[in-house]
């Protein structure tokens, strides 16, 4: 090819000033985001999660949960995630600065996790997760093998799940969470994005009239 070098030496250059304005450019932009201050609540936004939570994120990357959940609310136009009650408000950047893999998702075969915890008045709370981890509903498989069926001596371990009929362990045994399913619940329970940042909220358009318009 006569003009070989120079067509990979543009070939080069593009590829290069791709990386920058993708990677290195969002980076800058977003890299040194802080989080939000209110001054009303004196502490700022988002707040860290628990040691036990993130641990939970690393069960639910492991596991492969973003392959059918997402966890980032389109805004309004986009999408009808805040009508199905996914959430009040539009995901940001900012929500997602203190999680060392945000687990953003791209299918939506289960609902949306973005704001499960702050879900009113449909929140499920820890004994609902456990049951729903351990059973499975509808598209969701059961993740049984992330408790333990026990043997009960004496008494029935605090952690046992409540669970009866066919679902019930056999008698003389109990179905108790492992750590990786306590810390994953924890996780699914820290999700709370109720917090509303001046950057979440839309922009509202105002029409300016031209000197001399009909009204």
């Amino acid at each position: 090819m006569k003009n070989g070098p120079l067509f990979f030496l543009g070939l080069f250059a593009s590829l290069t000033l791709s990386f920058g304005g993708v990677v290195l450019l969002s980076n800058a932009q977003l890299g040194g985001l802080a989080p939000y201050y209110d001054d009303g609540e004196g502490k700022s936004f988002p707040e860290r999660s628990s040691g036990v939570a993130a641990r939970g994120q690393l069960v639910y990357r492991d596991l492969g949960c973003a392959s059918c959940h997402t966890e980032q609310v389109r805004r309004p136009g986009f999408g009808a995630d805040q009508a199905r009650g996914w959430g009040d408000r539009q995901s940001v950047a900012r929500d997602y600065i203190h999680q060392a893999y945000p687990q953003l998702g791209a299918m939506r075969i289960g609902p949306d996790l973005t704001n499960l915890a702050g879900r009113k008045p449909s929140a499920l709370d820890s004994e609902d997760l456990m049951k729903l981890l351990y059973l499975g509903q509808g598209a969701m498989p059961a993740h049984a093998f992330l408790f333990d069926d026990v043997k009960v001596v004496g008494q029935v371990p605090a952690k046992a799940l409540k669970l009866i009929g066919k679902a019930a362990p056999a008698a003389g045994h109990a179905i108790v969470p492992t750590e990786h399913a306590q810390t994953l619940v924890a996780y699914l329970l820290s999700l709370n994005t109720i917090y509303d940042y001046p950057e979440a909220r839309p922009v509202v358009h105002v029409e300016v009239k031209k000197e001399g318009a009909h009204k």
